[in-house]
């Protein structure tokens, strides 16, 4: 009797306020972002006017027991709360009158007493009206978003045309939407939810015996095709997100009639840029890697607020569905994950010094199912530090790191800094530190707002104030500060991630991690098979994040790394936003030492030794040098030998083999030792060389030239008579010490034209090496004297590189780096030398000889770091003199 005393009659349910218009405003209050007029746009039709199919889809999916029930389900609303508190959902028990009582004549709070209200009204409602007219007034009254009221209204917004004209698949996809209008939004982030809810209703429909299975399934395979948006708006992505948060808090009824004012988060001239600097950055991603969409959120880090959002590069670009809010979709992010769980292992002892090996390892000891990262760069570096490992961003220390740190540890610090996606721990594994679990980026973005700060975080938000038509506030901005890591871990973090050194080596000392005259700290992320790609970078007031990739899920052309398509969009917005502010410094890292050297980045240090490469024995002084290798004797272990990994800074264990990662982590270790040249003390041999011995070194006399000889003749004729224990193998020809002749048949005997030398003394040094180079060689002089009226100028020698063309960008993977040369006239080049430039540095990166051969093939074998270069050849005449040939320019990538 109490609730019912002010309750409205039945007959007049149809009375109802003025809507007023609702305002989004930036976080000066002085610029409005979207205005929600209040004006509703309603078209009342008649329930017969209206394809049957319409009716079945309502009713199949807000209340399948309408014709039975007297306007509440008593049963629904006991099973639904018991299910909300054993399963912690948030289902509603509304029957179809309910929520036309709700939607139509009450508000949306969230109270007892309107509940109560509602059940009353419902009931009256029943006893007043019949079916078809509460499901009439229902269709006619219900938002389906915006300011689309009723179904005939929200088929003219949303298709175009009158609900008389809609098909099953539309009447479908209109009944999912009055739920959460502002969360199923066509024009919102979550069409596909949207279009995922038709489908669902389209198959209650089926079980419910309104369709059959053939009519269900050609509705699914129907595509949807809407109306195009007609809104003047803003920052489209942010507002939208503020709306569904709203929503979802005062109702759709009150968004969209209640004339509120909502003051938000943004920072109008921050987002601004970020829109200019998207549009400017991604004009040729599409051409260059195939990633047609990018994302950027800005925070500041010290109150969690956003200052600009952009969810994807043109909200009203249908054709990349860009209406897909990324920054608050489900993405893979990559080694982006890498701080997290390097500052778990801080937490727990391990250091930025901690020496991690990287070798390639498999960590499952499941044989049917092996787990093998692998670098991005294909490499393996050996003994590494987690300083080089972060900055550098290796995956399989990584995964080594996440074993060390914990699994259970690592979800922990991901609770604690805000993550929502990791509540099933039973899904990850050890593939969890490489992005193997999705993420929000507004969640991913503010995690690392907790390193800016030195441990504290803020929830992420997007709301200063709001208030109600009469001015009285509803929502006020509350700093909810907590700390999270220890300042001490979130100072080694920042120390590595603003360590450009300690980068470089993997990046290239000019990559877009870095900025204008101000530290910063940055991490790149790419997912594997280039899904996606990411940068998240931060000063102590300010944190951004940037992802590229396809909305639509499909991988990128191979090497869109987030240091290449991600990070110069981060570096440009970041540089123009920071301008000539005030310079912010991190605060100085204290590593202390643990006395472990493990920890503290020291392997014990072992002997060398001198091995014979064919006898694989101890060298001695008869062993040629070339055929030396000095080795050293390894005393290298996994971290498994030395530490406890949940103990790292407690006593060595005993039994380091009863860790369960032990054996496949010391194996590989070991592994990589002996493929490094690198033999335990108890391999290292005791027998010295017994193939290079005095005894076996060839012998011979040089027939002809005589020394000081005067040569007249154009061609060299040069003979020999030797002999060696174990055969003559081959005999080398040098002139002046560079090689013009092998022969490796009897009688071993020269004969050379040298009519491309210039008169003058020249030294012929032959060399006779029997299987295993034993060798021993002569030098007799002789003195050119020939017919030769023009000598050779060398303006009239040339040399060039043929392939690869110039611009070609590569990675390290590709090397070695096949040269194809060709030179002109190789009789008279002695010598060919391959040089590189990089900011005005010239390095010699190789020499050729053509050895009468005008095409040759020549590999860089050792990878250049990133960056770009000029690569040149340079041709040697036989008098010394030297000529430049063309150039090429060669881009190598920054690895993830």
């Amino acid at each position: 009797a109490w609730y019912s005393k002010d309750l409205p009659s039945p007959n007049q349910l149809i009375e109802r306020q003025v809507a007023q218009t609702t305002k989004i405003y930036d976080r000066t209050g002085d610029n409005i972002l979207y205005e929600i007029h209040g004006d509703e746009q309603r078209t009342l039709i008649n329930l017969e006017e209206i394809p049957e199919y319409v009716k079945w889809a309502t009713i199949s999916i807000e209340d399948k027991n309408f014709y039975k029930h007297k306007g509440f389900s008593l049963l629904a609303m006991a099973r639904t709360a018991i299910t909300n508190i054993l399963y912690g959902r948030k289902a509603g028990a509304s029957t179809l009158t309910q929520q036309f009582i709700k939607n139509a004549v009450l508000t949306s709070e969230k109270r007892y007493s309107r509940k109560i209200k509602e059940l009353i009204l419902a009931y009256k409602v029943e006893q007043k009206f019949s079916k078809d007219e509460i499901l009439q007034m229902y269709l006619n009254e219900i938002p389906y978003g915006s300011t689309a009221y009723g179904i005939e209204a929200a088929s003219q917004r949303y298709f175009g045309k009158s609900a008389k004209e809609l098909n099953l698949p539309e009447a479908a996809t209109l009944a999912a939407l009055p739920q959460a209008p502002s969360t199923y939004s066509p024009y919102g982030p979550n069409k596909d939810l949207l279009l995922g809810r038709k489908d669902y209703i389209l198959d209650q429909m089926q079980e419910q015996g309104y369709i059959s299975e053939a009519k269900r399934d050609a509705a699914k395979q129907f595509e949807i095709i809407f109306e195009k948006p007609k809104i003047n708006i803003t920052a489209p992505h942010f507002v939208m997100y503020v709306k569904e948060i709203l929503s979802e808090k005062y109702g759709e009824k009150m968004i969209e009639q209640g004339g509120l004012k909502i003051y938000t988060t943004l920072d109008l001239y921050k987002q601004e840029i970020a829109e200019e600097v998207i549009k400017e950055k991604t004009e040729k991603l599409n051409e260059n890697y195939q990633a047609s969409n990018a994302a950027l959120l800005s925070i500041d880090p010290k109150n969690g607020q956003i200052l600009a959002m952009v969810g994807s590069k043109d909200y009203f670009n249908d054709e990349i569905d860009g209406q897909v809010n990324i920054t608050t979709s489900l993405r893979q992010p990559g080694s982006s994950m890498k701080p997290l769980v390097y500052a778990t292992a801080f937490e727990k002892g391990y250091t930025p010094d901690t020496i991690l090996y990287d070798v390639v390892t498999n960590f499952s000891n499941d044989k049917a199912e092996p787990y093998e990262p692998h670098n991005y760069s294909n490499n393996e570096l050996g003994p590494v530090t987690i300083r080089k490992a972060l900055a550098g961003s290796l995956n399989i220390p990584a995964v080594k790191a996440i074993y060390l740190a914990g699994i259970k540890n690592v979800l922990d610090t991901a609770e604690e800094l805000g993550y929502s996606t990791f509540s099933d721990r039973s899904r990850f594994g050890l593939s969890l530190v490489l992005g193997g679990g999705e993420v929000k980026m507004t969640e991913h973005v503010n995690a690392y707002s907790a390193f800016a700060r030195e441990g504290k975080i803020h929830p992420i938000s997007a709301i200063l104030k709001v208030e109600d038509k009469e001015g009285n506030v509803l929502e006020q901005f509350e700093d909810l500060e907590k700390e999270t890591i220890s300042p001490k871990v979130a100072r080694m973090i920042n120390d590595i991630l603003s360590d450009n050194a300690a980068r470089s080596y993997a990046f290239g000392e000019n990559n877009y991690l870095t900025l204008k005259n101000r530290p910063v700290a940055a991490k790149t992320g790419t997912t594997n098979d280039y899904r996606d790609a990411w940068t998240i970078g931060y000063t102590p007031s300010l944190v951004t994040g940037v992802w590229v990739g396809n909305n639509d899920n499909t991988a990128m052309k191979r090497g869109a790394a987030g240091g290449a398509v991600a990070a110069p969009i981060w570096q440009s917005y970041m540089n123009k936003i920071l301008g000539d502010t005030p310079v912010e410094e991190f605060k100085k890292a204290e590593i202390e030492k643990t006395g472990k050297p493990i920890l503290d980045g020291e392997i014990k240090a072992g002997k060398t030794v001198k091995i014979d490469s064919i006898s694989g024995l101890l060298a001695t002084e008869f062993t040629p040098t070339e055929l030396i290798k000095e080795i050293p004797v390894s005393e290298h272990h996994c971290i498994l030998y030395y530490v406890d990994k949940d103990d790292p800074t407690g006593e060595i264990p005993k039994k380091p083999e009863s860790d369960p990662q032990f054996n496949l982590w010391e194996e590989r270790v070991l592994d990589w030792a002996k493929k490094e040249n690198e033999i335990a003390s108890s391999t290292i041999p005791t027998a010295t060389d017994n193939i290079h011995r005095p005894e076996n070194i060839p012998t011979f006399e040089i027939l002809s030239p005589q020394d000081k000889q005067i040569q007249t003749d154009n061609a060299l004729s040069a003979s020999i008579k030797a002999s060696a224990p174990r055969g003559i193998n081959k005999v080398y020809y040098f002139i002046n010490d560079i090689l013009i002749e092998t022969k490796t048949t009897f009688p071993f005997n020269l004969n050379k034209d040298i009519s491309f030398l210039n008169n003058g003394y020249y030294k012929l040094k032959i060399k006779v090496c029997d299987d295993v180079d034993n060798c021993s060689s002569k030098t007799v002089e002789f003195n050119l004297k020939i017919d030769k009226t023009n000598k050779t100028s060398i303006n009239n020698l040339d040399v060039k590189i043929i392939s690869p063309g110039s611009g070609l960008a590569l990675n390290s993977i590709d090397f070695p780096l096949k040269l194809s040369l060709e030179n002109n006239n190789p009789y008279y080049i002695s010598q060919i030398l391959l040089f590189t430039e990089k900011d005005g540095q010239k390095t010699l990166v190789g020499t050729a000889e053509p050895i009468n051969e005008q095409k040759i093939e020549y590999f860089i074998k050792t990878p250049l770091t990133p960056g770009t270069y000029t690569l040149y050849p340079e041709l040697k005449n036989w008098d010394g003199e030297t000529k430049k040939g063309n150039e090429i320019i060669i881009t190598i990538n920054n690895p993830e």
